[in-house]
């Protein structure tokens, strides 16, 4: 009935709204989603924009989190596994002046299902750093304004999801 693309926006925005309202605040949108890559657009506007007209680095923050985050959550749903996932640090590299909407990459799609896969053998945490990359396609699509590095630490919280069983009730 629907994309897999307008389902990944429209998980993407109740998910901001309800559970992180500051995700929700800079608009951002699922502009492609596959098992390689994700790549995440924040509006450059009035509210992640700084002084200097540029994207503020907490908009840029954000677009590094969603990328590899939503990457790493559409894996572990097509599989129905039960995964937690957090962000251990988080490094940047501010190379130009992002003035426009930019575009977050991460093609660590391989490493993510591998680290899916360890934490499910193991049952331990299993942390790997991811990269991402942050691109202004209005002014250049090659040209990199900022590169982050993220940790991503995934463990297995239980089996493999199923259906609500019903409970028989006592009487």
């Amino acid at each position: 009935m629907f994309s897999e693309l307008t389902k990944a926006n429209l998980w993407l925005k109740v998910f901001a709204f309800t559970k992180i309202p500051l995700i929700f605040f800079c608009r951002p949108k699922v502009i492609a989603l596959d098992d390689q890559k994700c790549i995440i657009r924040i509006p450059l506007r009035r509210r992640t924009r700084n002084h200097m007209n540029s994207m503020y680095f907490g908009a840029l923050a954000i677009g590094a989190d969603l990328s590899c985050g939503t990457l790493a959550l559409d894996q572990v749903r097509k599989k129905n596994l039960k995964v937690s996932f957090l962000f251990k640090d988080m490094q940047g590299t501010f190379l130009k002046r992002p003035e426009g909407h930019v575009h977050f990459t991460c093609a660590e799609g391989e490493g993510v299902r591998e680290m899916i896969e360890e934490t499910m053998q193991s049952g331990e945490r299993v942390n790997r750093p991811l990269k991402i990359v942050a691109t202004v396609p209005s002014i250049d699509p090659n040209d990199p304004v900022a590169e982050f590095t993220l940790t991503l630490s995934l463990k297995k919280q239980g089996g493999v999801r199923t259906p609500k069983e019903t409970v028989p009730s006592e009487s």
